[in-house]
């Protein structure tokens, strides 16, 4: 008894490591010793980038950083032989995802590569970066990447044409591709590769498509040596609030792949976004896809109607299928499994022991991030989140265990085979009715155990050497998936993680029932004993590091609207070092211009600020509605948004000339006019509302830096502490009622 307890902790132990071990399925590949002609070369490519990158200062559009930024990726295409475009125009842009119209003035930087006549293959970058990083990686990554692209090309007959696109402003708002939009030369596009990141680690992920996605993932399949995507995360990517230029581009009807590094994001909009963190082996996988999808598409667009489902193996190969055959496979696979868990009566216990697993995984392992979290506060897991990832699937699978120990304890090892599988495509069903892409990860896995039990008429053991194949098959697919979603969710919460992860280590430990049976105090003793040490090492692991530093912005706010300045923080929501005691009387509150919360303190005025303005050029009443034109003062303010509350019912909005409609008018909320860059002071705005009836709105200015009385809140800064997502920086509040 003594040998069997052992060995159910010790396989208890094993699939917790493979939990960890995870990471291995979605490694980087290599880079070259030696890279041959007509191969991309990341070395070379890293550095165009830094001698585009020049000094290293953060570029953001409409900016004399970006101007010089431009000018020496002017310089570089030059060198390369090519005649680059400058297009100067102002741009403006609304999100079917936000109620927002931002704009700037933009400068496009465009090369044509190949014969000038014939449908076009857009390659797709952003230089401009965000004022509080250089960008190296977002989106230098893609800089780099044109760059060597446009070096191997040269070397080609090319049938058609290549248009380089190197855009301004896409982190304003995507206004480079909307402006690209409007550029006689994105007429000529059919097709079009994006290059992205948000991260600086880890492989280019593959994860938007054009939709319908037969074509693009037919280009994509052939050209790819080394893939990472799944119709799961292209389906996902579509349900989430994020945009790229793609989004712009896609109302084109365009042949789209978008691909992207998500790795280590918490050096992602920050200073330590450098080239020194970019990593090489990142830069080479990223543009050995974009070389070999160039030279796929500058060949044509293949014709593949219909949708796909995909998913990659360990990054090496690409499997396909119409959404159609998968579909049929896995009613199949449905129908089977129903009939197995009835013939096998595991529709009782088994399946309750099943169901209570999976729940208690999820449940346990929010509870586990919710104790260390309320221990430690803040992004705790932010330096080592593979720790913190741990104690979540460790708290699962004592759950599980709990579960198969107890209520699954009368049951035979097949019948929780049957209940766990017929759960498992149960679930898969019910994701596809949002997200049909994800039935890939649903059919190879249980169609293995099926072959077995088949088989197992003329081989004793062909149904447990099936169940063997079928987790291998889990593990190998699910487990690079859910590797990447630690990336994606790194930032948090780190619960959201559980249920996928409950899948795994449930198929596993249903195999594990005999031993389990035999052995049920130990064996949830030992889950237990697991469970502690995973959550003790994410207790005690350091929450910051120099490579992944503690999100600390710094800004001093002046509210004219009641005369009061503030410091604002924000941060992770973690507890301010001891020596900020010393400088406020800190509250954790929200600002009421922002949706967050963050450490707010009194602060001194800064002499001879003043908030933007508005001026009233005109008001034309047509109705019941009217339109307004405006003039912006600045004042300073690099970055300016105007809030309208959810009475003004903003119609439309933008620069004059470029005015976009907001298309979920019928939705509430207040609606944001955003402008940014040198260009905005004196533009002119354009505000059509169904009513002429007048309201307050709110007025944000914005400018990098921070006043003389900031140094002691800089230097009392943790030293494994920076700002992300915002600069330090000055604001200025007024509201103003046109």
């Amino acid at each position: 008894m003594r040998r069997t307890s052992l060995l159910t902790i010790a396989l208890l132990a094993l699939i917790l490591g493979a939990m960890a071990a995870k990471s291995w399925l979605v490694q980087v590949p290599p880079v070259r010793a030696h890279t041959a002609a007509g191969q991309f070369d990341a070395a070379r490519a890293k550095a165009r980038l830094a001698r585009v990158l020049g000094d290293q200062r953060p570029h953001p559009a409409d900016s004399e950083a970006s101007d010089a930024m431009r000018g020496r990726l002017v310089a570089e295409l030059r060198a390369l032989g090519l005649q680059p475009l400058v297009r100067d125009q102002y741009a403006c842009n609304d999100f079917q995802k936000a109620r927002l119209v931002a704009c700037a003035r933009v400068r496009n930087v465009i090369a044509v590569m190949g014969p000038a006549p014939g449908k076009a293959l857009l390659l797709n970058a952003h230089y401009d970066s965000v004022p509080v990083g250089p960008g190296a990686g977002d989106d230098g990554i893609g800089v780099a990447t044109l760059l060597e692209v446009a070096a191997n090309l040269g070397t080609r007959q090319l049938t058609r044409p290549v248009i380089l696109l190197f855009n301004e402003g896409e982190e304003l708002g995507l206004l480079g591709a909307r402006a690209f939009q409007a550029d006689p030369l994105s007429r000529q596009v059919d097709s079009v590769l994006n290059f992205e990141a948000r991260g600086v680690t880890g492989p280019a992920v593959m994860f938007e498509t054009s939709q319908p996605n037969g074509t693009a993932v037919a280009a994509f399949a052939r050209a790819a040596e080394r893939p990472f995507a799944s119709s799961l995360m292209t389906d996902a990517y579509r349900q989430m609030p994020n945009d790229t230029d793609v989004s712009v581009f896609r109302e084109r009807g365009w042949t789209a792949l978008n691909f992207a590094l998500i790795g280590n994001e918490t050096r992602y909009h920050s200073p330590s976004d450098d080239l020194a963190a970019l990593d090489l082996g990142s830069v080479q996988h990223m543009g050995d896809q974009a070389l070999a999808l160039s030279q796929e598409l500058a060949g044509g667009v293949p014709q593949a109607g219909g949708q796909r489902i995909f998913v990659d193996v360990l990054g090496r190969a690409l499997i396909v299928t119409p959404l159609s055959a998968g579909l049929v496979l896995f009613i199949t696979l449905v129908a089977a499994f129903a009939v197995l868990t009835f013939r096998w009566k595991a529709y009782g216990q088994a399946l309750a022991a099943v169901a209570l697993g999976f729940v208690g995984a999820g449940l346990f392992g929010w509870l586990a991030a919710l104790l260390v979290g309320s221990i430690r506060g803040g992004t705790y897991w932010r330096a080592h989140p593979d720790v913190a990832f741990l104690s979540v699937y460790a708290a699962g699978l004592l759950a599980i265990t709990i579960a198969t120990a107890t209520l699954g304890r009368c049951a035979e090892t097949r019948q929780l085979r049957a209940a766990f599988w017929t759960l498992f495509l149960v679930i898969g069903g019910a994701l596809a009715l949002f997200a049909p892409g994800v039935l890939i990860y649903f059919l190879a896995p249980p169609s293995a155990l099926l072959l077995g039990i088949a088989m197992s008429r003329w081989w004793r053991g062909a149904e447990t050497a099936g169940a063997l194949v079928a987790l291998a098959l889990l593990y190998l697919s699910w487990g690079e998936m859910l590797a990447l979603l630690e990336q994606l969710f790194s930032p948090g919460p780190l619960w959201i993680v559980a249920p996928v992860g409950a899948l795994l280590m449930l198929a596993a430990v249903v195999e594990l029932h005999p031993l389990i049976r035999a052995s049920s105090r130990a064996a949830v003793g030992g889950g237990a004993m697991l469970a502690a040490l995973a959550i003790g090492g994410a207790l005690a692991a350091p929450t910051y590091s120099a490579d992944r530093k503690q999100r600390f912005t710094i800004e001093h706010v002046t509210d004219f609207r009641s005369g009061k300045s503030r410091w604002s923080l924000a941060t992770d929501g973690a507890a301010l070092p001891e020596s900020y005691d010393q400088l406020g009387k800190w509250s954790w509150e929200k600002l009421d211009f922002g949706p967050r919360k963050r450490w707010v303190a009194d602060a001194p005025r800064v002499a001879g600020m003043k908030p933007p303005s508005l001026e009233i050029i005109e008001k034309l009443s047509h109705g019941s509605a009217r339109t307004l034109r405006l003039r912006l003062r600045t004042n300073g303010a690099e970055r300016v948004a105007i809030i309208a509350p959810a009475e003004a019912r903003i119609r439309s909005a933008g620069l004059a000339g470029y005015e976009r409609p907001l298309r979920a008018s019928d939705s509430p909320g207040e609606f944001t006019i955003a402008c940014s860059g040198r260009s905005c002071d004196g533009a002119e705005l354009i505000v059509e509302q169904p009513s002429a009836k007048p309201v307050t709105w709110t007025i944000v200015g914005m400018r990098n830096g921070l006043p003389s009385s900031a140094k002691p809140l800089v230097e009392a800064r943790p030293r494994l502490a920076g700002p992300q997502y915002a600069p330090d920086q000055t604001i200025a509040v007024a509201s103003t009622k046109p």
